[in-house]
């Protein structure tokens, strides 16, 4: 009996093992991919989207376009087993014609705070049927996050932070509520500029000066589109915040800042001490 117990356990040890080779994954949504590197899964994947910037072994990979607006054709192209994406992905009829093709996908629900962070790490692990894989990287993740809590306690300010999404022909929009970037900037001692509406809207000279940033927020990709420091603050009415005179700008490569995934705790870090610190005006962050 012992013996037939040893023989099934190796066998389904190889049929796991087998399983996973099989498997074709493709992740579409920066922070998704990030943590299927980080759960030591990266093996499986095939595919990622336009926003898989971290690992660096991801960006070797092919892409499948942008998350929200994925291609079929481009997917299917890949010969995916399984899709792991947010609820922001899309559009539908893509999705719906990969699951017609046998494709099976996990729509994870788009959160921005530390519980659903580490939902997410633990969703992913179950999803690829490894839920252990995920005790490290949490662990890890509340560690730093601890570390993180300790700088912010010690902070002796609470700058107000505006925050500039900066895209291609000059155009900025700013954070209100219900985003990363303002979920980030509250885990990092600091308080949103902008509180009157959720999610982003143009930036306007009379909004900048009314709202009196502490610090400006972009991401490192949003101030090159934008010029530099001194193209973004070239825009009208950013010059005239404090935050401009005293050119306090800080930029943060993009998924580090807004991914939340297991980075997020030095992420925090990093911000924190930029925040509240007048020593430099442009603080670009590690990866």
């Amino acid at each position: 009996m012992r013996r037939y117990l040893i023989v099934w356990a190796l066998g389904a040890s190889l049929i796991a093992s087998v399983g996973a080779r099989e498997e074709r994954l493709i992740t579409a949504g920066g922070g998704i991919t990030e943590i299927v590197y980080a759960l030591g899964m990266g093996n499986r994947v095939v595919g990622v989207d336009s926003s898989s910037v971290f690992p660096d072994e991801a960006t070797h990979l092919p892409q499948v376009g942008y998350a929200r607006m994925l291609s079929p054709e481009g997917l299917l192209s890949l010969r995916p087993t399984k899709l792991i994406t947010s609820d922001e992905a899309g559009p539908e009829s893509a999705l719906a014609q990969l699951e017609t093709s046998g494709v099976r996908i996990s729509k994870l629900e788009t959160k921005y705070d530390v519980d659903a962070t580490v939902q997410r790490i633990e969703e992913i692990a179950e999803i690829l049927g490894d839920e252990e894989k995920a005790k490290p990287v949490v662990s890890a993740l509340r560690a730093d996050l601890e570390k993180a809590h300790v700088l912010v306690a010690n902070a002796k300010s609470k700058p107000k932070v505006l925050f500039i999404y900066a895209r291609s022909g000059g155009i900025l929009n700013v954070s209100g509520t219900d985003t990363a970037a303002s979920a980030m900037i509250e885990l990092a001692g600091g308080s949103n500029a902008v509180t009157g509406y959720a999610g982003y809207k143009p930036l306007t000279a009379e909004a900048a000066v009314s709202v009196a940033p502490d610090v400006i927020l972009v991401t490192t990709r949003g101030l090159a589109e934008a010029g530099g420091v001194d193209g973004l603050l070239s825009h009208p009415g950013l010059a005239l915040t404090p935050a401009g005179r005293n050119l306090r700008v800080v930029a943060m490569e993009d998924l580090y800042l807004l991914g939340f995934g297991p980075r997020l705790g030095r992420a925090v870090q990093d911000l924190c001490i930029a925040l509240h610190s007048d020593n430099t005006p442009v603080a670009t962050s590690l990866r």
